[in-house]
């Protein structure tokens, strides 16, 4: 007992500051964000996997902790990188950990994929670039739930003046209305139009009813000299152009 009492204060003091002076403990993954950053500056995004980048997309919205589980979780849950970034902000919202910044960091990523296939798509005629409006059309529509019908307006030298959205129906239908896509072309200036839609069950073949919709609206554009070039059908299995098809 007077051992207890008679320690030096001192000493104790100067115990409790060495303690304090040596690092503490540093988590598994310190460092790893330095390195993922950096192999990504230095090779590309491209050799990073799936949970990798989502795994920077994430860093944002949980700027000290480790995203790798959360990103492995993510993947496990969807499926596939892009069944991720195609969930619904309600569907991401029920991940345990994720949290509103993780919601909106991950659901701003296929609008700013989409807008730049966009602007990518209008840099020249649609026609001489047909690849890159394909590309543009996939990320805008492959991954809709329901079907959505699109028109493309394009001017006299075939750029794109404008994809605007007429409707959005169910899984398996959408109703379209040839005189509203005329008077819309009207409207734009638009010469020409490429009709688009996607098929969520994510085979793009072409029903009867997309055949006739198609020659409705081919007959209301001509009265007023406005060309139909393509309806272009989107699936997640790949696409469907009526004109190679031979349908139009």
């Amino acid at each position: 007992m007077d051992d207890l009492i008679g320690d030096d204060p001192k000493a104790a003091r100067s115990g409790a500051r060495a303690a304090a002076a040596e690092p503490a403990s540093k988590p598994h993954y310190h460092g790893h964000r330095t390195r993922l950053r950096r192999r990504m500056l230095e090779q590309g995004p491209s050799a990073l996997a799936d949970y990798e980048l989502l795994e920077m997309l994430l860093f944002a919205a949980n700027p000290r902790g480790d995203t790798k589980p959360l990103a492995k979780q993510l993947l496990a849950r969807f499926g596939s990188l892009a069944r991720v970034l195609s969930a619904t902000p309600a569907e991401l919202a029920k991940v345990k950990g994720l949290g509103e910044t993780g919601v909106a960091a991950l659901t701003v990523v296929p609008e700013a994929a989409r807008r730049l296939a966009l602007e990518q798509a209008q840099d020249q005629p649609v026609i001489a670039s047909w690849q890159k409006l394909l590309d543009y059309c996939r990320i805008a529509l492959a991954h809709e739930r329901v079907e959505c019908f699109h028109v493309l307006f394009l001017d006299r030298k075939n750029k794109l003046i404008a994809d605007e959205r007429q409707q959005r129906g169910t899984v398996d239908h959408t109703p379209v209305y040839p005189r509203e896509v005329v008077k819309r072309a009207l409207e734009l200036g638009a010469s020409a139009v490429i009709l688009l839609h996607n098929h969520p069950s994510g085979d793009p073949t072409p029903s009867q009813a997309d055949i006739a919709m198609t020659e409705a609206v081919v007959e209301a554009a001509a009265k007023l000299d406005i060309r139909v070039h393509d309806h272009v059908v989107i699936g997640r299995e790949g696409h469907a152009s009526f004109r190679s098809l031979g349908l139009l």
